[in-house]
């Protein structure tokens, strides 16, 4: 993950030392020692930086390497790069109007303490809350027998997030689930971070989650192992060992196929489609037609797929699905004001989204591979289906 982007963190790590220490400390003729002692920390994140690029996979199997680096990232870098930028800014200001003070510093400053606060607060309470979001979804399609279903989605636990620190988060989120007293429990994808070891210490808590009538899956992204460095037949085991610990949790995983749920006479359909990414980022093995062979056209459908993406470049212009539920986005795990970067990548990120009758419910998830979120709770979304 890191080798990818190694250049422009170097860049942003060095840059702004070297900007301050030649327009401030150079000029009011700073000892050397005083310099080197100002260059140490850009030194370790260069250090620090280089070393984890050279790590093959997408992330060193230690996430506690990772995170902390992250930590590091976003306390030192990120606003020591802000601090530059709004320190340039107001030189240009000063230039052009004549001004002897340069106010960008004192925003700069400012912006540090805020930046500081989003990293604290996200890292710690902010990961650690889990809200409930109830909404309503009515359908003309619904069989009378399901109005006042109640379904709960969840999405993205990530597990391998939760180290012996954070199990009390993971916790919780159960416990949130378990609370609603569903009558079906759906889960949209992304239940590790890297490979099925993680699932391990957990498998007693997950298995715990449960409805009246049941609990249905889908594989996201990260449950395909394609984040570790390893050969194809390593990958395929670990794919298989994945979905084994899912259904041996007693989850109907669903694998490009669908199930049925009665009520009486009535029933509605259940449909998991594989994670149907842009297949390069992101795997694209969602099979529509073999995801609804055989389901009679005046069927209720809920489709779990895993990326949202899917739902306007598959979902809808090829099937009849009146309720999509998906995942994947986490709305960036960041929201200030309402507004997440999210809005910059999809279309659809968090909330429920309609086209006519047809809706998706985009869940902002749970977890995440980094620990943190600020504005963004992890969420247990409800939804009642009403018939019209």
């Amino acid at each position: 993950m890191i080798a990818r982007i190694i250049l422009p963190i170097l860049i942003m790590t060095i840059v702004p030392f070297l900007y301050v220490d030649l327009r401030y400390l150079k000029r009011r003729s700073c000892s050397w020692q005083k310099r080197l002692l100002w260059w140490l920390p850009a030194i370790f994140m260069a250090v620090y930086s280089i070393s984890l690029s050279l790590i093959k996979g997408f992330a060193p199997s230690d996430t506690t390497v990772m995170n902390l680096y992250l930590f590091l990232l976003g306390f030192i870098v990120v606003p020591m790069f802000v601090f530059m930028l709004c320190s340039l800014v107001g030189l240009g200001i000063c230039r052009l109007f004549r001004k002897k003070r340069n106010y960008g510093n004192l925003i700069g400053l400012l912006l540090i303490f805020a930046l500081w606060y989003i990293l604290i607060y996200g890292s710690t309470i902010g990961f650690s809350k889990v809200v409930v979001r109830h909404v309503e979804f009515a359908s003309a399609d619904l069989p009378a027998a399901f109005d006042g279903y109640r379904i709960v989605h969840i999405s993205d636990l990530h597990v391998g997030t939760y180290d012996e620190s954070r199990s009390h988060i993971l916790q919780k989120a159960v416990d949130s689930i378990n609370a609603q007293h569903a009558d079906l429990v759906f889960f949209t994808g992304d239940l590790q971070n890297r490979e099925p070891q993680e699932l391990y210490p957990y498998t007693d808590l997950l298995s715990s989650i449960k409805a009246k009538d049941g609990v249905f899956s889908v594989m996201g992204n990260h449950d395909y192992a394609d984040y570790i460095k390893a050969d194809a037949v390593a990958k395929a085991a670990n794919l298989r060992e994945t979905q084994r610990l899912e259904r041996s949790f007693g989850w109907n995983l669903l694998v490009n196929e669908h199930s049925s749920v009665k009520r009486g006479s009535d029933s509605i359909v259940i449909a998991g489609m594989e994670n149907d990414g842009d297949g390069k980022h992101f795997p694209q093995k969602g099979d529509m037609a073999k995801t609804l062979a055989g389901v009679p056209d005046n069927a209720f459908i809920i489709m779990l797929e895993h990326d949202p993406t899917a739902w306007r470049r598959k979902i809808l212009p090829h099937s009849d699905v009146q309720l999509t539920l998906s995942g994947h986005t986490h709305a960036m795990q960041f929201s200030l004001f309402g507004w997440s970067p999210s809005t910059l990548v999809y279309s659809e990120w968090g909330g429920m989204f309609y086209e006519g009758a047809r809706a998706i419910n985009v869940s902002t998830g749970l977890g995440g591979f980094l620990p943190f979120r600020f504005g963004v709770p992890g969420e247990v979304v409800v939804i009642t289906l009403r018939a019209k």
